[in-house]
Order: structure tokens, then C-alpha cells, then sequence
């Protein structure tokens, strides 16, 4: 995560969906609830938020409303802000007037010293001409809000627009009577559109745009309110941010997605954002919080075709380190809450799903409520899940369940018949009823329109356009353009082993793409089935080193694990916690030499696999490699360390092709895997290596081998719950947090030096 300087900043700041969650008479009632956690310190909590999706004269977006009900969920529950502290500013509330009025009197005017303030944006971005030219580009970057319209003659003629720019939140920023000052920005400025099967948050305009009469007026007043001369204002705002924080979605050059997670849109941000502060059991500081939400941006921004790097910067003056938002933040993390109460059935918000395991909780996932300090004092059973909207059932649950009630994932439940969604690209023209029709055939391919949906990948056709992209990026063996293949959701990356010949028709490449879709759905299932790093309640550490160093490259582990609550006391058990991994995403030359080191804390011993998946969706066993022996060989005894590879085995890991991002993802199970060891073995024997130590590529074999995986984890999670009363259909294979970690290292393979 790289801290930004003042000119950037000065670039920043300068639906057809249903909003999310609660009403507003569900928050209200709930004031008097949370005034209790309130009453915990002095310091009030105020906060504006505004998501604008319904535009006009631009394009519409759609994530950008559910992105304000995103933070609005996650202060109430998390940080402790009293509902009617909150103000929300939705589509056609959120006009230029309307956003800087609800910012002069709910912030300015209210807020005290020690206070906290989080202004919250989600929207298009853009630029207008710098007058006092604070940057190289003479730009000024701005926020657009919904009564904006383009200049008359655009794009041929210059024009004044109704555009908040950075140089106006500096002077908002400066008003506030309080140091302790959130701004989020997620949108961008680089250029707005669709990219694939996402949306850019930004409208083009720079030199064409100019500031608004009214914009320079309101500016020149509060320079008058301030005490503050023009050149005091240009000094001040080139030096640093006015006071607080700032943290921008994605670089100056880089585009803020607006992006679908499973049913619904929010900001790729604002979502990964808001989902990791659900999963933080404590106080973290701003730049640390910031650099890990940076890293998860960044990854799941490439995995899906993207470029995005939040950024930061701070002036902090009493409070260097500082937590997010200047509050603290509880000791119990949590996938969701509850948020009202009837009987035995309860209205659930889930904002600590993890964006790659959303359809393992699409219902008869199992969650358990805790008591204030952690505990659990009960079950309940989801019964339904729109966005992140949860209907659920009270089971096993002896006391009265409050509204406010943290939930942490029990039991996900991955469908028998999870698909692979691709979607269909306008470059097929004429062959998209064709490549519909052909995709149709493949079991659980679901072949799906553009801009509608989450897809994991595009079929479409290689264009020239996207060819010059690919070639500025100097990436080797480039497909020819005519040629059909996969794309990542984004569009313009591809995956370069699904192209074909240009002659070959559209039905003849969805054939040969077959066995590669087969691949990269099991790929999927297993990510469904391993995404459980924060929810896992087993202690164990995985980490990636160079071979024969002790320097670590990457390191995971269930953060519950480390602290899990021993039973009958509400007092962490008496392993020593592990440290954060360091920010950042690392860079592996071809050609590098690496080894894993597992380290079992359980005093009972724990079965370990290791995967990796690369950038192409091909996934290969590292461990267990000892085929005679699958089942020992895969067993680490309590309190025990392995490390991959061992001296004894006759190869070694080594950093390969293709280039991009890959992920080393670990299995530890306090069941046995009999039925996957078994496939595995057979894979071995036909393969010739079935007395050999060696991995093997499964890519082939992957379908199979993920759903022996399940079946595995499913028996062992069904014999554990039926002694308490827990019943799971036999449409869905059932993961157990109590029996299964599944942890991932991921890294970005580059070329050797």
C-alpha cells in the first residue's frame, strides 16, 4: 500500500437494485439499543453518506446505493454510531446542494472536538480545470453528484459543470471542529463506461470540464468563514490533506469498479472494505487496516480483470496510530448480525460474507450467536439470503436473541449443483445464439448476458482493440484476433491457453474449451469450500518461504483458531498469537525455489493438503505427495511441524509459468480425506508414480477429486452436528468451521531477472 502525496490527493477529492438491509424505522427503533454502547466514551459519532446509482446524463451505475447501506450496517454494528447519527444521501437526494448542505449542518455544525466524522462518497468521479494549476496536468479532480450534466456542445466544446471538487472538501474538511475525520472516496477519475462485466465510476472530461460559477463562489465564502487568504487556502491544501484520513478506492490512472458479488452490486472497495473491518477482532491502525483492505483489492481486482489499489493519506496529528474511523473496534469478529427478532425467526444483515463463498450461504448455512463476550448461546439456521439480507430460524438457542446479536459462521453449505456462470461478450455478434446454445450443453456452464449478474469469466472474440491492450503490457504468445476464448470479468485480461485458431468456429472452441471449463468450475467449488481462513475454529499456521531461508514470503491462519475460547471460560486459550502478515502482494521470479512450513497447535492431530491454482485456472497437488502412503503422509500429530518439501523427498517446488497471479491454498481437516486420497492415488498409479514421491497435476481430474473433497468434509461435518440437533439436507454438502481450515498465500508470478 503506497501513501499518496498532496497533489494525488488533490486528484481525488478532489439502481436497479433494491437498497439493502434495514428501513429506517428498523434503525431508529433500535437507537436506544446501541446509545448503550455509546455510552461506553464521550465522543459522539457522525457520519454522511452518499451513494448515487440513477444518473442522467451519464451512465447509471449500480452498486453505489448499496455501498452507503454497506457502511451504514457496518458503523451502527461495529463501531457503535447511533442510527440517528447517521444521514444518508440516496440518488435524488444527493444533488450538489443537497450533499454540501448535509455536510455544513450534520458535520460542521454539530460535530465537537473529539469527536468522530466519517463522510462517506460513492459515485462517478472526474476532473475540471485547476485554476491555480495544483498539479502538472492542471486538473482538479471531483466528486458528481446527480443533478450534474454534461456542458452544452460536449465533447467538442469546454463548459462549466456542477461538480464538488477536492479543493471544496479540503475547505469542508478544514470547517470541522474535530481532528478525528474519515473520508472514503469510492470512484474514480480515469475514464467512466462499461469494462466487461463491470462499470468505471468516473465520467471523461479534464480539460473540457470547467468549475462551475456557483462551485467558486461557495469556496471563495468559506475562505471569508475560515480566516483563510487564496494563497494561505493553495499553501495549505498543496502541503497535506486538511486534517484526518482519506482513503481513495484506486490510483489517479486506475478505475473504481462497479462490480456484482453473486445477486447484487456494490463498489469492489467499498465491499472488501467493509467486510474485512466485519472480520477484525480488535483495535488495528488506520495504515495497517488500509494496507491489508489494499492487498485484497488489489487481488481480487486482478483475479477479475482490474487494476485497483486503494490508497491512503493521513494528518494526524494527536493520534499517529489511530484505529479506523478513531474508534475501537470489539474483540469478537463476525460474519453477520441480527437485526430484528420474531418469534423464532430473525432478520440477519451478513456483511462479513467473503465475496468468493457468498452462494455457500444462500440458505442451510448454520450460524452461531454469541454472547457479549464471545461465547456461543446458540444456532440459527438460514432458511434464505437476498444480497446481503438473511432470513433465518432460532435453533438450540435457550435465552431471548436481541437485535445487535453478532453471528459467526458455523457451518457453510456448498450446492450439489454450483455452477459455472460465463458471460457472453457483444464481440460474438451473430455466434452469441450459437456459443448460448453450445455453452448450454456442458453441465452446470450457465452462459449469461452481460451486465446482469456475477460472472466468473467471458466467452468472446478476440478483437484488435483489446490485442494493443494486451501488447502495451508486453505479455507473450498473444492469441490472434478472430480467435474465441475466455476473458477475466473485466475483459480486456485474458486467459491465453483458451484461445484457439482464428478459422475456428464458434461451437468447435466452446468444444475444445470443455475439459478447461470443467477445470475452472471445480476451481470455483474449491474456493467456496476453502474460503473459510476467518471463520475456521482450527489452530493451525501455514507459510510459504524461500527454500532453506527462514525469510517468510507469506504466511494465514484462522485468526478463531489462534484465539478460540476454551470451553466453559470465556478466556482465550493458551497459544500465542501469530502476527499480521506483512501488506502487500508478493512478486516471485521464475525460477524461484520455495517450501511450506505447516505448524499444527492442535494437541489432536490434523490431515493437510496443499493446492495451487495459477493464474489459468490449473490446479496441481503439492501435498500429500507420498502416494504409497497418501493417508500417513498426510498426517501432521498434535503440536507438530511439516515442512514441504522434506529432505527426504526427490524434488523441489519451483516458481513456473504462466505468469500472474497464483494461489497456494491449504487444507487442514481433523478428518481423514479417504475418498479424495483414494482418487489421488489412482491418478498416482495411472500416472506411473504411485511409489514416488512427487506432486501431480489434477487439472484434468479436478471435477473428481474436489467433489471426493466434499463428500469427505461433508461426512465428517454431519457425523459431528447430529449430536447437537443440526439437520442438512441431502442436496448440499455441509463444510464444519470446527473441522476444516482452509487458508490461501497467493502471489504473482513475474519473469525470472
Amino acid at each position: 500500500m503506497s501513501q499518496i502525496t498532496r497533489r494525488h490527493f488533490l486528484q481525488f477529492a478532489g439502481s436497479t437494485l433494491a437498497t439493502l438491509g434495514l428501513s429506517q424505522l428498523d434503525i431508529i427503533q433500535q437507537g436506544d439499543r446501541y446509545s448503550q454502547v455509546l455510552a461506553q466514551g464521550t465522543k459522539r459519532k457522525l457520519a454522511l453518506l452518499v451513494g448515487i446509482n440513477e444518473y442522467q446524463d451519464i451512465p447509471k451505475l449500480y452498486g453505489c446505493v448499496n455501498d452507503v447501506q454497506l457502511q451504514q450496517e457496518l458503523l451502527i454494528h461495529r463501531f457503535g454510531f447511533n442510527p440517528q447519527d447517521i444521514v444518508t444521501l440516496t440518488d435524488r437526494q444527493a444533488t450538489r446542494k443537497g450533499i454540501l448542505t448535509a455536510f455544513e449542518d450534520h458535520l460542521i455544525k454539530q460535530a465537537k472536538p473529539g469527536d468522530v466524522v466519517v463522510f462517506h462518497f460513492s459515485g462517478h468521479g472526474s476532473r475540471v480545470r485547476d485554476r491555480d494549476r495544483d498539479a502538472a496536468d492542471g486538473l482538479n479532480s471531483t466528486i458528481v453528484p446527480i443533478d450534474a450534466t454534461l456542458p452544452p456542445g460536449y465533447p467538442q466544446q469546454a463548459g462549466p459543470v456542477q461538480h464538488i471538487m477536492g479543493h471544496t472538501l479540503f475547505l469542508l474538511m478544514s470547517a470541522l471542529n474535530t481532528e478525528n475525520v474519515t473520508v472514503v472516496l469510492d470512484s474514480c477519475h480515469s475514464g467512466g463506461g462499461k469494462r466487461g462485466n463491470f462499470r468505471v465510476r468516473a465520467v471523461e472530461g479534464g480539460e473540457k470540464f470547467l468549475p462551475s460559477p456557483e462551485e467558486l463562489e461557495y469556496q471563495s465564502q468559506w475562505l471569508k468563514k475560515l480566516g483563510m487568504s487564496p494563497q494561505q487556502f493553495i499553501e495549505l491544501r498543496r502541503k497535506n490533506v486538511a486534517k484526518g484520513v482519506v482513503i481513495a478506492s484506486a490510483k489517479r490512472d486506475q478505475y473504481a469498479a462497479d462490480t456484482s458479488f453473486d445477486d447484487f452490486y456494490a463498489g469492489a472497495f467499498t465491499y472488501i472494505f467493509t467486510q474485512y473491518l466485519w472480520q477484525q477482532p480488535g483495535d488495528e491502525s488506520i495504515n495497517s487496516a488500509i494496507a491489508n483492505v489494499s492487498r485484497s483489492t488489489t487481488i481480487f481486482a486482478r483475479q477479475t480483470g482490474n487494476f485497483q489499489e486503494p490508497e491512503l493519506e493521513a494528518n494526524i496529528k494527536q493520534q499517529p496510530n489511530a484505529p479506523i474511523y478513531f474508534t475501537p473496534t470489539p474483540t469478537v469478529a463476525a460474519e453477520g448480525v441480527v437485526t430484528k427478532v420474531t418469534g423464532d425467526d430473525v432478520k440477519l444483515w451478513l456483511g462479513g460474507l467473503d465475496s468468493e463463498s457468498l452462494e455457500a450461504f444462500s440458505k442451510n448455512a448454520v450460524f452461531t450467536i454469541l454472547d457479549d463476550k464471545g461465547g456461543e448461546r446458540g444456532l440459527v439456521k438460514l432458511e434464505s439470503r437476498q444480497g446481503l439480507n438473511g432470513q433465518g430460524k432460532l435453533i438450540k438457542t435457550p435465552q431471548q436473541v436481541q437485535p445487535g446479536t453478532l453471528l459467526q459462521e458455523r457451518i457453510r453449505s456448498i450446492p450439489n449443483d454450483l455452477t459455472l456462470k460465463i458471460g457472453l461478450d457483444e464481440s460474438l455478434g451473430n455466434n452469441t445464439q450459437a456459443a448460448q446454445q453450445a455453452l448450454q450443453k456442458i453441465p452446470r456452464i450457465e452462459p449469461k448476458p452481460l451486465g446482469k449478474q456475477e460472472v466468473q469469466y467471458i466467452f468472446g472474440k478476440m478483437t484488435e482493440a483489446i490485442i494493443q491492450e494486451l501488447r502495451k503490457r508486453k505479455l507473450p504468445n498473444l492469441p490472434t484476433v478472430g480467435s474465441f476464448g475466455l476473458f477475466l470479468p473485466g475483459l480486456t485480461y485474458i486467459i491465453p491457453s483458451s484461445f484457439g485458431a482464428n478459422t475456428e468456429t464458434v461451437t468447435d472452441a466452446v468444444k475444445r474449451l470443455q475439459p478447461k471449463l470443467k477445470s475452472l468450475l471445480a476451481t470455483r467449488i474449491v474456493k467456496q469450500l476453502l474460503g473459510n481462513i476467518n471463520s475456521s475454529r482450527i489452530n493451525v499456521t501455514a507459510s510459504m518461504t524461500i527454500a532453506g531461508s527462514q525469510g517468510i514470503l507469506g504466511q494465514t491462519f484462522p485468526i478463531r483458531g489462534v484465539q478460540k475460547v476454551d470451553p466453559g471460560t470465556n478466556q482465550p486459550g493458551a497459544s500465542n498469537p501469530v502476527p499480521f502478515a506483512k501488506s502487500g502482494l508478493q512478486k516471485l521470479p521464475i525460477g524461484t525455489q520455495i517450501a511450506f512450513q505447516i505448524q499444527n497447535n492442535e494437541s489432536q492431530p490434523l490431515y493437510i493438503s496443499i493446492l495451487v491454482i495459477d493464474s489459468q485456472g490449473e490446479m496441481a497437488i503439492i501435498f500429500p505427495n507420498n502416494w504409497s502412503s497418501a493417508e500417513d503422509a498426510a498426517l501432521v500429530e498434535g503440536k507438530q511441524k511439516l515442512i514441504i518439501p522434506q529432505s527426504s523427498d526427490s524434488f523441489k517446488l519451483v516458481i513456473g509459468e504462466p505468469l500472474g497471479i497464483s494461489e497456494a491454498l491449504i487444507i487442514a481437516s481433523t478428518t481423514p480425506l479417504r475418498t479424495a486420497l483414494k482418487a489421488l492415488k489412482e491418478i498416482a498409479r495411472v500416472r506411473g508414480v504411485q511409489n514416488r514421491s512427487v506432486p501431480i497435476d489434477v487439472t484434468n481430474e479436478l471435477l473428481d477429486v474436489t467433489n471426493s473433497l466434499l463428500n469427505d468434509l461433508d461426512a465428517g461435518t454431519r457425523g459431528a452436528i447430529n449430536v447437537e440437533g443440526i439437520q442438512l439436507p441431502s442436496g448440499v454438502r455441509g463444510i464444519d468451521t470446527k473441522k476444516l481450515a482452509g487458508m490461501a498465500i497467493a502471489f504473482e508470478v513475474v519473469p525470472a531477472k
